[in-house]
């Protein structure tokens, strides 16, 4: 059988880093070219699309699009690592908040807003990683970046006790550390908060439903069916749109020539990458329209 070549959806288990994943993988598949598509911290669950043999090279595509979670926070206490593997740094006796005043605060968090990376994250500041610095016990002064929560709502809520929790599911760019969110709005409601459960419910438009356990993906391997079950490359990318190539330029378009802006329907008007298919929609590519020239020029060719 012939490399395997595509998108293999995976559901992330709790206890595994994303690189333990990739490394499991390669055993089950007993090949080497795999890439993931976005970290999850070791207790978070959920999707990670990883990309078999030549479809590792769409991984910085498929990173664009947005990102959903479904969160879980307890208000009333907080941890220096913002999530229950920390250790507390702050607590309440009692919080007194309604559910109507969580979600109006809720509310403003939805649009383009400005986090500062935990100390805890894979964030490198003068060649070294924030967490590598917290577990010398180091905080460094981080710069804030601008994410963009496209929509974010409360799904469930348990008054019980003296620390309330919050369910929220959150669509967001890719970049957003959902730990900071949870102690951010904390923070706007007056109350220390802390991150308490996270799932990926959605990466790269694939949804949780939609992934395979470690499981499936040994008893599909064994059955000689995986391939089956991958998602082409092209149509991990459907973010990028798609154009067809005359048919008279189908070859040279295969060899990684650019092609006269005549040649390539409907017309690109645009500079960001396409999506290219002969007229018998074969996938060709990536390639994307020259500034200067109009030519469209390959940038990934995969025919």
């Amino acid at each position: 059988m012939s490399e395997l070549e595509g998108i293999l959806a995976v559901y992330k288990p709790a206890g595994f880093t994303s690189h333990d994943v990739v490394a499991k993988v390669r055993r089950i598949l007993k090949m080497k070219r795999i890439g993931h598509t976005g970290t999850l911290d070791p207790q978070v669950t959920g999707v990670l699309p990883l990309c078999l043999g030549r479809a590792t090279r769409v991984v910085e595509y498929m990173q664009e699009l947005p990102k959903e979670y479904i969160a879980t926070m307890r208000l009333g206490l907080a941890t220096d690592t913002e999530d229950l593997t920390g250790r507390i740094i702050e607590q309440v006796d009692s919080v007194s908040i309604s559910k109507e005043e969580v979600e109006k605060v809720l509310i403003t968090f939805q649009g383009t807003i400005s986090q500062v990376p935990p100390m805890y994250s894979a964030v490198k500041v003068d060649g070294k990683r924030l967490y590598e610095l917290a577990r010398e016990g180091k905080t460094v002064e981080r710069k804030s970046r601008e994410v963009t929560i496209y929509e974010i709502v409360m799904t469930n809520s348990s008054w019980d006790g003296i620390h309330p929790e919050l369910t929220f599911r959150a669509l967001c760019s890719k970049g957003t550390y959902i730990r900071t969110l949870c102690v951010d709005i904390g923070r706007a409601l007056g109350l220390p908060s802390v991150m308490v459960k996270l799932e990926r419910t959605k990466s790269a438009g694939i949804n949780a439903e939609h992934c395979l356990s470690f499981d499936d993906i040994q008893r599909y391997m064994d059955e000689g069916t995986l391939h089956s079950h991958l998602i082409p490359v092209d149509q991990a990318i459907p973010h990028l749109s798609a154009h067809t190539v005359s048919e008279d330029k189908t070859n040279a378009a295969i060899q990684g020539q650019r092609l006269s802006y005549k040649s390539v329907s409907p017309e690109v008007t645009g500079d960001e990458p396409i999506r290219l298919y002969d007229h018998e929609h074969r996938f060709l590519g990536i390639f994307q329209r020259q500034q200067e020239t109009g030519a469209i020029a390959p940038i990934k060719v995969f025919l």
